[in-house]
């Protein structure tokens, strides 16, 4: 078994999955893309309008490790587990994708908005354009590829540095962002609000 390798009918499925998170985002009555009109292929202030509105930001080497780690789930559940033999192995991608879309779309609820805003280093946190959330999908499908391609060693390595490059440029990550998130931590709060990209 092995590898979680997909095959053309789960590829149809994980794009079926992001075609349906992209219409319920829309009806959510989120912006096609950044109110300010345009498309940044980079945009790196993580306190302004336009935070995750553009393809990729500060929050994309989190969603990159998410491929990874959903990589591992899948892999932990098919694979190793050895749970509905060969062709469920190729069931990790939309179930990667799945779990991706799911937090795109509850991430995009006023419940999150506000609380990404009161606990977290985003406090102008305003949602996701519809494009942004689409390409965090797509950044999370590269993240499985390389967990997919690469050595386990290589691919917890650049897991580990994308979270210490985006710790010390803009203190944030995923790490912390989860930690903030569920159980806030005034010590962190402070560091935060101390520096990083503004």
């Amino acid at each position: 078994m092995g590898q979680l390798v997909p095959n053309r009918r789960t590829i149809l499925v994980a794009l079926a999955i992001t075609i349906a998170a992209i219409a319920i985002l829309l009806l959510m009555n989120r912006p096609p893309i950044c109110e300010c009109g345009y498309v940044k292929l980079w945009h790196g202030q993580i306190n302004d309008a336009g935070n995750s509105q553009h393809i990729s930001d500060w929050y994309t080497p989190s969603h990159i490790i998410h491929g990874m780690i959903f990589y591992a789930l899948g892999w932990w559940l098919f694979a190793r587990r050895g749970i509905g033999g060969v062709n469920a192995v190729r069931w990790g991608l939309p179930l990667a994708v799945l779990l991706e879309a799911a937090w795109e779309v509850l991430e995009n609820t006023e419940m999150v908005i506000n609380r990404f805003r009161s606990v977290t280093a985003n406090f102008g946190y305003s949602g996701d354009s519809v494009l942004n959330s689409a390409a965090d999908i797509g950044w999370m499908a590269f993240g499985f590829w390389l967990a997919l391609r690469l050595p386990v060693r290589v691919t917890v390595a650049l897991a580990i540095i994308g979270e210490l490059v985006a710790g010390y440029v803009v203190r944030d990550g995923l790490t912390l962002n989860v930690i903030m998130l569920l159980f806030p931590i005034d010590a962190i709060a402070e560091w935060q609000a101390a520096g990083g990209v503004e």
